[in-house]
């Protein structure tokens, strides 16, 4: 325990992996490689920036002395002109290069771009897995029958398989989104410090085609194919709003999965795994509270509403640059990715096909007997009218003793009688062995089966092949 603040994305839910991502060493050993990447091109054209000042910087890119980097700070009030100093002290021959015709963006909002690339990349391979396991849970259920609903009363029947292919779709378009953004994700570049590329100019003496080199040798370095094609001094706060956007994205999926999972859970349908020691609850030591997926919904409602801050920072930029996105750029993009990665690490242990989700059949099984008589009307009535009956006087009878069985179960506790009644009167004309035949819960479902099939085959495989599935587990510390 610490006498002050830490964030609980650090001490209970992200992961490591991920905690490094948004870390000050990523942050400033990606700063050092901006700058040897910088030098490297300029000696490449031809400015006096020799191959021993490269290979000096390039060999102290880890050598990081924070406290001299934040007792120079102090006293400058710059961060990146602390670290530049910081580095120039580990590196006295090329000290006089570091940043050479740069800007603080060129390092700050270059580095940015990267880290949300790596941390993209992260993302991606967890929402894959997860998207796996998803449809792995709905290949094996795709053929046993459970209730349906719309506006949370029981409708017709559906899957249970199939009603997870629903939760597995949407986390697949938001894996195309991400995939749309990591793709189409641009290098701000040396832009300068308007974005004009002033300084560049009067480096190279004018020579536009190096300066446009000097931007793709950069890139090239730092694993991008392209840099943005016009920009202030920064690149568009909107590219902070969009990623965000798709991290939101999967928040809204994630937050469906779990809300309907609680639900279940009430229902006694399917639980979320519950560990031999676990304690749902301090006073009552019987229950089995879903903490898993309610922690889901937690964090998603944070990342949903996290994305509000780029929107608003990318909407009041002034001009070519004002400082009033650096305070909240660091803590909202760290924290949407942080949260989303909390909320995939949950979604691994809760959907792994050997120790995730229990499904409990009989409960499912029962739920569907107490309401299939009412559904099983429509096909009653269509084999009555077969048999020579009056379709609107056998409509105005079901109704009739469809209130009396409603009301038999909701007043007085007692089982739904609707089949019973309708057998005893002879205007249907139906015999037990008729409606036993009538009231087998796979006869509405539907296209169920063949539909989670056609979604596995047409839409999971290929993005399992063309993506593969990771060996991540789980990563829950709570």
């Amino acid at each position: 325990m610490t006498n002050s603040y830490e964030s609980p994305f650090c001490t209970r839910y992200a992961s490591k992996e991920m905690q490094f991502i948004f870390s000050a060493d990523k942050k400033f050993t990606t700063w050092r490689r901006l700058w040897v990447a910088l030098a490297r091109a300029e000696m490449q054209l031809g400015l006096p920036v020799t191959k021993e000042q490269v290979e000096e910087l390039e060999a102290n890119i880890e050598n990081i002395d924070y406290a001299v980097a934040a007792e120079r700070e102090k006293l400058v009030r710059h961060d990146v002109m602390s670290h530049v100093y910081a580095y120039g002290q580990v590196c006295p021959k090329a000290a006089g290069i570091i940043h050479l015709g740069a800007t603080s963006c060129y390092v700050g909002d270059n580095t940015d771009v990267i880290i949300m690339r790596d941390a993209l990349r992260v993302v991606k391979r967890k929402l894959v897995k997860v998207i796996d396991q998803l449809a792995k849970f709905a290949d094996k259920y795709k053929s046993l029958p459970c209730l349906a609903y719309t506006h949370l009363q029981p409708a017709q029947l559906t899957t249970v398989g199939k009603r997870a292919t629903l939760w597995c779709n949407e986390l697949l378009m938001d894996l195309e989104d991400l995939d749309h953004r990591l793709k189409n994700l641009k290098l701000l570049g040396s832009k300068g410090t308007t974005g004009t590329q002033a300084s560049f100019m009067e480096l190279f003496e004018g020579d536009t085609d190096k300066v446009k080199e000097l931007e793709r040798l950069i890139a090239e370095e730092m694993g991008f194919d392209a840099v943005v094609p016009v920009s202030g001094q920064t690149y568009s706060r909107k590219v902070d709003y969009q990623v965000c956007s798709v991290l939101a994205g999967i928040a809204q999926s994630a937050s469906k999965f779990s809300n309907d999972i609680r639900l279940l859970q009430s229902f006694k349908e399917i639980e979320e795994p519950f560990e031999k020691n676990q304690i749902g609850s301090s006073a009552m030591a019987y229950k089995r509270n879903p903490m898993r997926d309610e922690r889901i919904t937690s964090l998603a409602r944070y990342v949903i509403c996290d994305v509000l801050n780029p929107a608003f920072t990318a909407g009041t930029q002034w001009f070519e640059r004002t400082l009033d996105d650096s305070a909240n750029k660091r803590i909202s993009v760290a924290e949407a990715f942080l949260g989303v990665d909390a909320i995939l690490n949950i979604m691994l242990n809760v959907t792994d096909p050997d120790n995730g989700l229990v499904v409990y059949e009989k409960i499912i099984h029962r739920r569907v007997m107490a309401e299939l008589p009412f559904m099983a009307t429509e096909n009653i009535m269509m084999d009555a009218v077969k048999k020579g009956g009056n379709r609107q006087e056998l409509h105005e009878r079901i109704r009739e003793y469809s209130m009396q069985a409603g009301a038999r179960v909701k007043q007085e506790g007692l089982d739904n009688n609707l089949c019973e009644l309708i057998l005893a009167d002879p205007m249907f004309m139906m015999t037990k062995e008729e409606m036993d035949a009538i009231m087998k819960p796979e006869n509405f479902i539907g296209r169920c089966p063949q539909q989670v099939e056609e979604f596995i085959e047409n839409c999971v495989a290929p993005m399992v092949e063309a993506n593969g599935v990771s060996d991540d587990v789980a990563e829950i510390n709570v």
